[in-house]
This record gives structure tokens, C-alpha cells and sequence, in this order.
């Protein structure tokens, strides 16, 4: 998708919340990216009506989450076994669930389980994405009821699904090597980007279906042509280095494989443009580039600039073709 302006400080995709009352916004954003829906944290506080002094409840929350299409399920144990297992059933189905953690004070996201640990977006932290044991969620998630009982307050296990009202068969397989592998620095910019990541390839790839007989994975798509599109990109732009553009469709097979996304066979032409055309724009917004056949829009005023420019180069040259010969 084209962008015509630069990226604001806010990104769609995983970093610490700005503010200390937008927990309750970034949660649900981390849930909507779960399932496949580029929601940006500002888009749901305005929806929820989050305010600085008393944050977001679940109810804002659950308000926030029908304008996106899907329905905030509240679960409620007071047995930290029974919570756990209610728990797993909705990760093990790709359903990520809030929990608001530290006595009631913030909001955390979870995304997936394998074994005992749990795999957590928290926009409290840098870097957001982590990876607990359970008796470190629980110790976490465990509330303390005060107001019924001062002297012997009962435990309460809170759990918020976020559940889908349609199957768009897009939603995130997290894993503990997923979160390790962005944790890391060097990809901090595909974690800061991700939403974006997941927009364009949206576009390119479909997630599986019956009703696709031949599909490539994005791994055997780039194993066929990604030389191909390396090397033009490289050739045509002249002052990048191949590495840094396999990196960038590196991250896209990240991505792609992290949603399961597939390119139907008869798509691989128009995936190979699409991919070459988004890597050049990055590389051009990256490197630059230098005018080409003589003219550059941002030089001569925009199109209309462009327009004037073309008609006085038409008027000089037609005085050089009229002017008479000198004898």
C-alpha cells in the first residue's frame, strides 16, 4: 500500500504503550493483530473512551471490541486449576484473552501456550513480547477481593476472550521461537512494523482454504524467485546491498508463515510484481533516488508543476526548431 506520509511515532505494531493509562487499548490491539486485523491503539481508546485517570474497563473494552467485529467474553474462577484450563481451551483454539494483571492495575495479552508457558504481549515491558511460566501468570493474575472481605479476601481469575463474530481464517500461531526471534534487536524494526508486514501480505497471500487446489507457502515462493526479485530490485536501483533485501523478504516469510498464509499457484506472477514493487518503494524510501528522464515531480511543483514544466520544455524547443539559420 502506498504511503505518502512518513510513519507516525504510534506504529501498528508491537511496542511499549506511550502512556501509562492506554494498557486497556493495547491489549486489545495486541488481540486484534492476533487475529489478523491491523488496529491501531488510538483507534480503540477513542472507541472505548479510554481517559487518563480511570484507564479502560472491560466494559469500554468490550464497547471498543464490537465496532471491530468481535465480542469480549468474560470468564470468572476463583480455582487457579480450573482458570488455567479455561484458559488453554481458548489458546489452543487461536483465541487470544485479556487478563487484567497486578491487582485490577493493567492489561496484558495473551497469545498462545506450549506446555507450561505462556506467551504474553504486555505493553508495560520493552520489548512487549514475553514468555511466562504459569506460576508466574498466575501470581500475576490472581486478584485479591477486598471489598467483599478485608480480612480473608477471596482470589479471582478475570479472563477477557476476544472472540471473532466472522472466520476470516487469518489468526497468529505464536510460538516460543516467534517470540524469541523478535525479542531479538536486530528485529526490533519487524516487530515495530509488523502490522504493516501483515497489510501488504494480505494482499499478495490468502490463508488456507479448501477452495485453493494449488497454493505455494511463502518459503517455497521466495525459494522459486526470490533471486529474481533480488537481483532486479539491486539491478535497476544500483546502490543497495542484496542482503538487506533479503532481509526484508525474510521478514515477509516470518510473517506469512506466522498467519499460515499461502499464494495460489496461479497468483505466483502477480505476488512476484507485488513483492518486487514493495521492496523497491522501501528501498527508494531507504536510499533515494535520483531523478530520472530529466524531470522529477518534486522538483517542478507536483503534477500540475509538471504539466507547466513539460509545456514551457515543448515552447523552448519549438523556438530552437523555428530559429532561422545564420547565413
Amino acid at each position: 500500500m502506498v504511503r505518502l506520509a512518513p510513519t507516525p511515532p504510534h506504529r501498528p505494531g508491537f511496542y511499549p504503550q506511550p502512556e501509562e493509562w492506554t494498557c486497556g487499548p493495547f491489549a486489545l490491539k495486541h488481540a486484534m493483530v492476533s487475529l489478523g486485523r491491523a488496529v491501531e491503539a488510538g483507534d480503540i481508546a477513542q472507541t472505548a473512551r479510554t481517559h487518563w485517570w480511570s484507564g479502560t474497563d472491560e466494559i469500554r473494552l468490550a464497547r471498543a471490541a464490537r465496532s471491530f467485529d468481535c465480542d469480549l467474553v468474560l470468564e470468572r474462577s476463583s480455582d487457579a486449576e480450573a482458570a488455567r484450563k479455561r484458559l488453554i481451551t481458548y489458546l489452543r483454539k487461536q483465541v487470544p484473552v485479556l487478563l487484567c494483571v497486578d491487582e485490577w492495575a493493567h492489561w496484558i495479552t495473551v497469545v498462545g501456550v506450549e506446555g507450561r508457558r505462556f506467551l504474553v504481549i504486555d505493553s508495560g515491558q520493552d520489548p512487549v513480547l514475553t514468555i511466562y511460566t504459569w506460576a508466574q501468570l498466575r501470581a500475576r493474575w490472581m486478584f485479591h477481593d477486598t471489598d467483599y472481605c478485608k480480612d480473608e479476601p477471596p482470589v479471582l481469575y478475570d479472563l477477557h476472550a476476544i472472540v471473532p463474530r466472522s472466520n476470516s481464517g487469518v489468526k497468529a500461531d505464536f510460538s516460543i521461537d516467534r517470540i524469541k526471534f523478535l525479542r531479538r534487536p536486530e528485529n526490533r524494526s519487524l516487530s515495530l512494523y509488523w502490522n504493516e508486514y501483515l497489510e501488504d501480505l494480505l494482499e499478495i497471500c490468502r490463508p488456507p482454504s479448501g477452495r485453493i487446489t494449488q497454493a505455494l507457502s511463502m518459503g517455497e515462493f521466495l525459494r522459486r524467485h526470490q533471486e529474481m526479485i533480488v537481483s532486479r530490485v539491486a539491478f535497476w536501483h544500483g546502490d543497495i546491498d542484496r542482503s538487506v533485501i533479503v532481509k526484508i523478504l525474510r521478514n515477509f516469510r516470518f510473517v506469512s508463515d506466522t498467519y499460515g498464509l499461502v499464494i495460489p499457484a496461479a497468483s505466483t506472477r502477480r505476488a512476484a510484481a507485488d513483492l518486487a514493487i514493495l521492496v523497491t518503494m522501501w528501498v527508494v524510501a531507504v536510499r533515494g533516488v535520483d531523478a530520472m528522464y530529466g524531470m522529477s515531480l518534486g522538483s517542478v511543483g507536483g503534477r500540475k508543476g509538471l504539466r507547466r514544466a513539460l509545456r514551457l520544455q515543448a515552447e523552448r524547443l519549438n523556438k530552437v526548431v523555428r530559429r532561422p539559420r545564420v547565413a
